[in-house]
């Protein structure tokens, strides 16, 4: 099984409160890499592509909570 796989199945094993919280660091933290990225003291480029992608992940198992699948 990939970790992609693997992540996703844990991020559906969260409540959807946890999942909001999980959201919000996520969120905090693309804040921080864009104002890093932007001053010139980002280290790890790609970072930022992976934050994104967590947040659609959640952002995808919200919705699939919410529609009760």
């Amino acid at each position: 099984m990939s970790s992609t796989k693997q992540h996703s199945d844990e991020l559906r094993g969260l409540s959807i409160e946890d999942l909001r919280g999980k959201l919000d660091e996520n969120k905090q933290e693309l804040f921080n890499l864009r104002f890093q990225l932007a001053t010139g003291s980002l280290d790890n480029n790609s970072r930022l592509r992976l934050v994104k992608k967590e947040i659609a992940r959640i952002h995808t198992v919200i919705r699939e909570k919410e529609l009760g699948k």
